[in-house]
């Protein structure tokens, strides 16, 4: 009998067979966060009193967070109300797809697009801005299990999330709306993130965005930029804990709200 993990990696090959297929969808998830840094990068000062630190080079980094959120938690719950919408969850429900094998083939399609999405922003963060990459194994090593919880957390998240959409129309601009909320209170595109009002900086830590812009920073800059963070310091053990306690509670809250059918169907 296939086990679910096979079955989960070939819906994975079918949700990225049908994704590339859809031109609009693939230019808007992979140019539209590359434009933003190019605007932040080019219309910002390089206003940073540390040589070598300057507002493109930050933007590089912070932008790998947005750009992870809005490929895998927007992505996901607009594909899953989609696929709900026109039946696909009800077709697949008499197949041996299970919950399972259905949740790991959408998280292998928005771990291929965040990475998509991540080459994309480095390449013009080095190309247009001459941003250096890190030459040393253990940023790297920090670089993909950041990766990997953050895609998680937002995946399943994204799932979760789903369930609050009442249809397919509207998934995109009601997802999107704690998305660019949390960019603005967590640091993405405000640097140093101590600018904001300390109210909004303790509601940022309580959610994964922060953890995130900060970690790829932690990659990315150089270790005195540590210094402009709201802790002082990277912290890349509170870090993998917070991303972890997300991938946790995402993972309690797809069980309770996933749904195969429309509640109008119920």
């Amino acid at each position: 009998m296939t086990s679910t993990l096979t079955i989960g990696r070939r819906r994975g090959g079918v949700e990225i067979l049908q994704f590339v297929r859809d031109r609009t969808a693939m230019i808007f998830t992979f140019f539209f966060p590359a434009l933003l840094l190019l605007l932040f990068g080019s219309i910002f000062a390089d206003d940073y009193d540390q040589p070598g630190l300057g507002a493109a080079r930050v933007f590089s980094a912070s932008m790998i967070a947005y750009g992870i959120v809005s490929t895998a938690f927007i992505t996901m719950g607009v594909g899953i109300a989609t696929d709900r919408e026109d039946g696909t969850l009800k077709r697949l429900r008499g197949t041996p797809v299970t919950a399972t094998a259905y949740f790991l083939g959408k998280l292998i399609l928005v771990a291929a697009l965040a990475a998509a999405e991540v080459v994309v922003l480095l390449a013009v963060g080095v190309f247009f801005f001459d941003v250096p990459l890190p030459s040393e194994p253990g940023r790297w090593l920090t670089f993909g299990w950041l990766f990997l919880l953050s895609v998680v957390a937002c995946g399943l998240l994204g799932i979760a999330a789903s369930a609050l959409v009442r249809s397919a129309r509207t998934a995109g601009a009601v997802l999107n709306v704690p998305v660019v909320a949390l960019q603005f209170v967590s640091g993405v595109f405000i640097h140093p993130i101590t600018q904001l009002p300390g109210w909004m900086i303790t509601v940022a830590s309580v959610f994964p965005v922060k953890w995130m812009a900060q970690g790829f920073r932690s990659v990315f800059l150089p270790d005195y930029a540590a210094g402009l963070e709201a802790g002082g310091a990277w912290e890349p053990g509170r870090t993998a804990l917070v991303l972890g306690a997300w991938c946790v509670i995402g993972l309690v809250l797809c069980l309770a709200t996933f749904r195969w059918t429309d509640r109008r169907d119920s």
